[in-house]
């Protein structure tokens, strides 16, 4: 096994908690878009003026899809990093069973999470045999269609209010010469369906699917309108209109060359750094204004077991940075430059912008499971190849798309 690089100097005095000398902890997520940046960059400043360790960014691009094999491979393959960020759910399921992940339930313990943690299924999936294997870190929701308010200005029509309104003011859209939809290439629209699921088919249907991975539901009426819905919605998406990242679909909406999009609440983040305004500038619907309930995804930090003979003072890091992640200041300061909710109830949150105070005052209704927190990665990622599949190919019909998806769900563990 290789040893975990580290740069460990003598100091002279204690600089945290456990910490007696200054540790390097390299830290790997896909936080790259500029508002996901901004926010890591958060947890970065606080770890590192609070135990004088330092932080060792390693950002990986492709979000989970290209970043999660690469942060698996190297733990397995004994070359671990001191932290990873994944999605809160079942990703690291396999690596914790082989013993690969640190167990923090003492950590958990001393701090009490589970007093202050605002809803307590966000710690479920990173509980194994009782004990705790991540901390989340957010909830993100997927569960957001985003309007431009400037879109809307050029055809003379108010900004929607729901999914409904907003499909209806397709045909003027398109007269105008505006997309209605904007679209990132790749993974974005994967997460469309279960949006579309969550909103138009009901809190019921997504919890059959989701949660108890009833091929029936996904063959019911129910779910024949969402699947409707996203064959409607990829007749306005042309491939040539396609842009690179959910960034520049952000950039469409506040030029208003695009009308709307469907998306997590990360891309609130990139609005923000690009200086848009909500309620000014772009409107965020929850639950595509048609539900009162959001999914429940979020991004937690897992911290690999490090191989035998790491320096001490790594392992202190760990302990350290494991500890910041929750704490109520960089809790604060991480989920307003990133657009999420933060995980915790004991923190003033009246600097929340607008879009953020609107799923805070969903959260009293509970949370949705979504597909990261109940579908191992094997079927995520085969619903991701048939939506996929979907959108490119006008061939497969609404009933092909059904049956692939209930056969999928069938055969999910």
């Amino acid at each position: 096994m290789k040893k975990f690089a580290v740069v460990a100097a003598m100091a002279t005095a204690l600089l945290g908690s456990t910490a007696s000398y200054a540790a390097e902890l390299e830290v790997t997520h896909w936080w790259t878009s500029a508002g996901e940046a901004a926010a890591v960059a958060e947890f970065a400043r606080v770890f590192e003026e609070e135990t004088g360790n330092t932080w060792k960014d390693s950002a990986l691009s492709g979000s989970g899809t290209g970043a999660n094999p690469v942060i698996i491979s190297r733990i397995i393959g004994g070359n671990p990093m001191g932290a990873t960020q994944m999605n809160t759910g079942r990703d690291a399921e396999e690596l914790i069973q082989a013993g690969l992940i640190r167990d923090l339930t003492p950590i958990a313990d001393e701090l009490g999470v589970k007093d202050f943690y605002v809803d307590q299924s966000l710690l479920e999936p990173c509980t194994y045999d009782g004990k705790i294997y991540c901390f989340p870190v957010n909830i993100h929701s997927w569960d957001w269609l985003w309007l431009s308010t400037k879109a809307y200005e050029k055809i003379g029509q108010p900004v929607p209010k729901d999914w409904n309104e907003y499909v209806a003011s397709w045909p003027a859209l398109q007269a105008a010469g505006i997309l209605p939809f904007g679209l990132a290439t790749g993974w974005p629209f994967s997460g469309i369906p279960g949006v579309l699921m969550a909103g138009i088919g009901g809190s019921d249907l997504l919890i059959a699917v989701n949660r108890d991975k009833d091929a029936e539901a996904v063959r019911s009426p129910e779910f024949r309108k969402v699947a409707e819905a996203l064959d409607h919605l990829r007749s306005v998406i042309s491939p040539d209109t396609l842009v690179p990242t959910f960034g520049d679909v952000g950039n469409q909406l506040l030029e208003g060359t695009a009308a709307g999009n469907i998306h997590g609440d990360w891309l609130q983040g990139d609005l923000q750094v690009a200086g848009g305004v909500p309620g000014v500038d772009y409107e965020c619907l929850p639950a595509l204004g048609l539900g009162t309930q959001l999914s429940g995804g979020g991004d937690s930090f897992y911290f690999p077991v490090l191989p035998e003979g790491t320096d001490q003072a790594v392992i202190d890091a760990q302990t350290e940075l494991a500890k910041i992640v929750i704490s109520p200041e960089a809790q604060l300061a991480f989920n307003l430059k990133k657009g999420s909710m933060p995980i915790r109830t004991d923190i003033d949150l009246s600097g929340a912008n607008a879009c953020m105070k609107k799923a805070l005052d969903l959260l009293g209704n509970g949370l949705l499971p979504s597909g990261d927190f109940a579908l191992s990665s094997d079927t995520q990622q085969q619903l991701q190849d048939l939506n996929t599949e979907f959108l490119d190919d006008d061939g497969i019909t609404v009933d092909d798309y059904i049956e692939r998806y209930a056969s999928i769900i069938e055969q999910a563990d």
